[in-house]
């Protein structure tokens, strides 16, 4: 027996009617007088039904209880979201980080209690006293989604969202990481990775300039495994929606490359029907549904309107949980047979995961080194800095840019840590940042999705979003480069990756300083160094030597309590003399070192970094009072012990002099005068602009005389 549309709707009307005819609050779903397999289908879409409008109680009450929160998303997407944990996605709460798991970003982290309540609803490990504790201090909801880190731990939370434009720009990460995972681990016999990645969004988010690089990306790359859910609800925080925007997106992004839907998100059935059409098109095209919805649906008073967007539909939830059926008085109401209904899902997803389980289990005993492989890197296992240390020879270079010592690093790194990738905002041939014989990823033209090279174009900021998503789909170590001068394009996704405590990403950021010379102060990062330094949680690594790369490099990959940002010159810098290259590393690893020692009683300390380094060096080679301090990392140098940092920079040594072609403000901590610039550069060339503002061993001298 086959149900047209109207048929269904007046079925499940009729299974409305009947749930809510008496004082039993009888499920909806419970349509006991359908035999049929169609029957069953109206049987799960008034289960859906129900749970779409009892995740609309519990973001309510949450948001009530909080006097704080975006109400106007979860009330419009319920029924995208019921279909999701409901029907569409595999996933299996009691191992919530199993790798082969669809992932779930949602773009428009404001709505945070839609993931909330959908987690909860699907048998996550987030009980309801914690939806209760909505946006309250140490609790596992905070007010945007937040990866699990030293702060929350919220199973189910697969990205940190909240800046409009990331989530979404990180599901294009996730989905690139998916391909690569297919073609480096499975098997013509044995499938072990096929996971689709989701991610609901918004106008905002489609209004940052960030999505649109990463839809471009997506789409160039033919990432058919990504599916992007539009909440088209048409408004925006202060205005409806049409009062900033007018193009039309499905067709802005059929251009792109992308595969497009137009539906109504609010119907069950097509909503479900088209999700199931996306994940089984494998066409090379990423997919847009655009759903459109009501923003804040079931709550009359601000429905529709921009001001259902946040909290202030707060005085009307007990009026519009009454009108949508929930029981009257009842808050953080959840019935039986919904519970009932999404153990009979949880029931299915573990039947896939046993299955899976079975298939993994066949695949590693036929291919027991990619296993060992594949299990380092879920488990991000690498060898520790000391045995990194022994294990890169050293480089032997004469004087020569920090950006070639570290292609040379690079190399040796690829090699140690297996599931490390590269890449670049279209300067490889300039950051040199190349995996020789890694291969490049993507498709077409010499491409495939194993390679190890990844070509972002000329977008900074996708570049960033999308390596987060690599991060955070937990399968692989990314590094992605440009010029320094151009990471301000990033900063907002690298300011994220630092909050999530992102290990599994870091930086390569080149021409360094105004040493860049000739094309001028637009290129030439005076201020940017410090500028990432004052962002917590990540270390900024700026070496002065090729061996003092090495350890650069050996940190970013070893690093595991946040990003690492990898600052190298574009200049050649002469090589720490009478060091052995294992001394150099060791020191550069704490931050901060000796690489001059004083002959005599101690008199003034000279602490440099960078290509500066070289210059407090000369400068200090007939001053045999004079140490030299190289600090090349201040984060890594004040998590030293006191009796570590004392015996560098001993406190009874107050004249201190520091020196960095850059802004001058935070070696004040160390030093009490300082070399460097507050202002911008100029073009000439390199040693001419150096020379002007100083950065030179004669000027370091002539300062240091001045001092006493």
């Amino acid at each position: 027996m086959k149900f047209s549309s109207i048929a269904v709707t007046a079925i499940l009307f009729a299974a409305k009617a009947e749930a809510f005819a008496g004082p039993q609050m009888k499920p909806r779903f419970a349509v006991q007088a359908l035999k049929s397999t169609a029957a069953v289908e109206v049987d799960k879409m008034a289960a859906l039904a129900t749970a779409a409008d009892e995740s609309r109680g519990l973001a309510m009450d949450s948001i009530a209880a909080a006097h704080s929160g975006h109400m106007g998303l979860p009330l419009g997407a319920a029924e995208i979201g019921a279909v999701l944990w409901g029907s569409q996605m595999t996933y299996n709460p009691a191992d919530p980080t199993w790798v082969n798991r669809d992932r779930f970003i949602l773009s428009a982290g404001h709505g945070s209690m839609f993931v909330y309540s959908w987690l909860n609803l699907a048998g996550y490990d987030l009980p309801m006293d914690e939806l209760k504790r909505f946006r309250q201090h140490h609790s596992m909801t905070p007010g945007h989604p937040e990866f699990p880190n030293s702060e929350h731990n919220t199973p189910g939370i697969e990205s940190t969202t909240g800046p409009l434009g990331q989530g979404v720009s990180n599901a294009v990460g996730f989905a690139a990481s998916a391909k690569m995972a297919e073609a480096v681990y499975n098997t013509a016999d044995h499938k072990i990775f096929d996971h689709h990645i989701f991610t609901l969004a918004g106008d905002g988010c489609f209004q940052e300039g960030v999505s649109a690089e990463a839809a471009a990306f997506a789409a160039h790359e033919k990432l058919d495994n990504l599916i992007v859910m539009y909440d088209a609800n048409e408004v925006t925080l202060d205005k409806m929606a049409e009062y900033t925007q007018s193009e039309d997106i499905l067709k802005r992004y059929e251009a792109y490359g992308w595969e497009v839907y137009d539906i109504d998100g609010h119907d069950l059935e097509l909503v479900e029907k088209t999700i199931a059409a996306a994940k089984a098109s494998d066409n090379g095209k990423p997919k847009f549904i655009k759903c459109n919805t009501i923003i804040g649906k079931g709550m009359e008073e601000t429905e529709g309107t921009n001001a259902a967007h946040g909290e202030a539909g707060v005085p009307y939830v007990d009026n519009a949980k009454k009108n949508i059926g929930l029981p009257d008085g009842e808050k953080w109401y959840v019935s039986q047979g919904t519970r009932d209904f999404f153990k009979q899902v949880q029931e299915t997803n573990k039947a896939k995961y046993d299955e899976w389980q079975k298939t993994y289990g066949a695949w590693k005993e036929a291919n027991p080194a990619l296993a060992k492989q594949l299990e380092d890197a879920v488990a991000d296992n690498v060898m520790s800095p000391e045995d990194m240390i022994e294990k890169i020879p050293a480089l032997e270079s004469g004087a020569e840019a920090t950006r070639v010592s570290q292609n040379k690093a690079i190399q040796h790194i690829a090699k140690l840590v297996p599931h490390y990738v590269s890449g670049s905002a279209d300067l490889h041939g300039s950051c040199r940042n190349y995996i020789n014989d890694g291969g490049n990823f993507g498709a077409g033209f010499d491409k495939s999705y194993a390679g190890r090279n990844l070509y972002f174009g000329i977008r900074e900021h996708a570049m960033g979003s999308i390596m987060n998503g690599f991060a955070y789909h937990g399968l692989f170590k990314i590094s992605g480069s440009t010029f320094l001068v151009f990471v301000d394009y990033m900063r907002a996704t690298l300011r994220v990756a630092s909050l999530a405590e992102l290990n599994r990403v870091s930086y390569i950021l080149t021409h360094d300083s105004i040493g860049v010379g000739e094309d001028g102060p637009t290129h030439q990062p005076v201020e940017t160094v410090s500028g990432l330094r004052v962002i917590p949680n990540l270390d900024v690594f700026r070496p002065g030597d090729a061996e003092e790369t090495v350890a650069s490099m050996i940190h970013s990959v070893t690093r595991k309590e946040g990003p690492v940002a990898l600052i190298y010159s574009r200049q050649n810098v002469n090589q720490i003399p009478n060091m052995d290259y294992k001394e150099v590393r060791k020191g550069a690893l704490k931050g901060a070192y000796v690489v001059k020692k004083e002959e005599g009683d101690l008199d003034i300390i000279i602490i440099a970094t960078g290509s500066e380094l070289q210059h407090a060096i000369a400068a200090a080679k007939d001053m045999p009072n004079a140490r030299v301090v190289s600090m090349p990392c201040m984060e890594l140098f004040e998590r030293q012990s006191d009796d570590y940092k004392e015996s560098v920079l001993p406190s009874t040594c107050t004249k201190r002099i520091a020196m960095e072609a850059g802004v001058t403000g935070l070696w004040y901590k160390y030093a009490s005068k300082v070399i460097g610039t507050d202002k911008f550069g100029m073009s000439a060339p390199g040693d001419i602009v150096m020379k002007e503002f100083g950065m030179t061993a004669e000027n370091l001298a002539a300062e240091i005389a001045a001092m006493n």
